[in-house]
Order: structure tokens, then sequence, then C-alpha cells
């Protein structure tokens, strides 16, 4: 990710003060690092390399989404937001650097003492979001040709952008998980019964689990509606959001939450 040359320091009284026993930190993370700290066991950082004599992480889920959707995603096709809890005793020794607006805030950690951070990490490292780099033309073309119909120009604008939210989780604790076109096609073929049972049906996400995100294509604009995988038909669907744009915004915003009409 880029530097700033010109980060400003905060000494730590000047930042809130929070009266627990660790610091919330974020990472935005290219695939091959999460790898490595998958390798771990969630529980440590690599080591730098060579050129990289600094880590950097930072203090909030807004800053390290900027750098992964402008940085790693471009750069590698997909870009992770992790977070962790370091023992504040051990982070008062840093200060903290204002690298540009009131909200770019960071800590810059010297490689060499990498180990020593990962040694008062609380708890696993944690992976909140996935983004992708844009879908290939082909892919709405062979959905175009499975469902006999063209799916809404405002999903494909989305996920042909520079990068969409491919899962995680919402700041209500939602967790969302969306399709690329082809792994709809494939949930539609590997749930051959419960999709011939709603017509017009596309699959666009889903909880993870037995709950998924599907547009009802028979509308224009096609509604966000909720099914069970052993759903027996629309009937028993629950409606999420009027169109696929309302559903995108919410995602966006971090704010989109499922109704179970409970």
């Amino acid at each position: 990710m880029a530097r700033h040359d010109h980060a400003i320091p905060i000494v730590a009284g000047s930042r809130p003060i929070d009266a627990s026993d660790t610091i919330t930190l974020w990472r935005p993370t290219g695939q091959a690092e999460l790898d490595l700290v998958a390798a771990s066991g969630w529980r440590a950082w690599p080591p730098r390399l060579p050129d990289q004599p600094i880590f950097y992480p930072v203090l909030n889920r807004w800053y390290a989404t900027k750098i992964t959707r402008e940085w790693n995603v471009p750069a590698g096709g997909v870009g992770y937001v992790t977070r962790f809890e370091v023992q504040r005793a051990y982070l008062d020794r840093y200060e903290v650097h204002q690298a540009g607006g009131r909200d770019v805030l960071e800590y810059w950690i010297p490689a060499e003492e990498l180990a020593d951070l990962n040694a008062h990490i609380a708890g696993a490292i944690t992976e909140k979001a996935d983004y992708r780099g844009p879908v290939s033309d082909q892919e709405f073309t062979e959905a175009h040709d499975a469902l006999g119909r063209a799916l809404p120009a405002a999903w494909r604008a989305y996920l042909q952008g520079e990068s969409w939210f491919r899962r995680g989780w919402m700041t209500g604790d939602a967790y969302v998980w969306l399709n690329t076109p082809r792994e709809m096609l494939e949930l539609h073929h590997a749930w051959d019964e419960s999709t011939s049972s709603h017509p017009g049906i596309a699959i666009i996400g889903g909880d993870g689990s037995r709950e998924q995100l599907v547009l009802d294509l028979r509308s224009d604009p096609a509604p966000v509606m909720l099914v069970d995988i052993a759903s027996s038909g629309w009937d028993s669907a629950i409606r999420q959001a009027d169109d696929v744009g309302e559903l995108i915004d919410r995602i966006e915003a971090g704010t989109f939450a499922f109704d179970f009409g409970d």
C-alpha cells in the first residue's frame, strides 16, 4: 500500500481513551498475506519482506476498506479487511500517525518488532470482508443464455465495477455472501428442484447457510427476496428490498440486515 511521507504523529494522550485492555486494529490484506495468517492459525502476521521495513495496522474499518478496495483489489483481484485486538499496554509505546484526513489513522510498527506485536495479539485475527475485482462479460452472457433474460443493469454495473463486496459482516452482525453469475448458475443446477418451483429466480447471494438472497425476475424491477433452500415456492419468500439497487446501497453502507419475517 502507498505510504504518506508527511504523516502527523498523535501522542497517546490526545486520542480517545478506551478503558478496555485491548485496542482494535484493522488491516487491508492481500491473498498471499492472508494465506500466511491462516497458516499461523489466525494468530500472527507473517514477517515483512526485505523492502517492507514497516508494518501498518490502521485504527478503523473505513480506512482499511478504502485501502483494500483501492490497492489490494487492483493489485491482485482480491482484497480482505481484517481485524485483530492488541494489548493496550503494548501499543502505548507507539504513536498513532494521522496519514491524511481525520480518520486516516495508523500505527507504524518496525519490521523487526512484528514478532513482539504478534505476541501481544489477544485472540484471533478475523476476516471481516472480502472484496473482488470486476466479473467478466462472459459470465453475464452465460447467465443471460441460461435464464433467458438479462440480470438487472444495476447488478451488472456493481459486479463489473472496480471492486465489489464478495462476503463478510455488516455493521449489525449480519453475514452476507454474494454470488457471481457463474456461481449463481451452479447453485441453480445443484438445487434444480427448488429452482424449478421458483420460476424467474436468480440466486444472487445468501447468508452462507440455508437462506438465499434471490431476484424475482418475473417483475421489473426485480425485487430482492429471501428464500430457504427447501422452499416449495414463491409464497414463502420474504421481501428484502424493492430492487437490487437498494440492496447494493445497503450492503455498501454496511447496514443490510436480513428480514426473516419473525
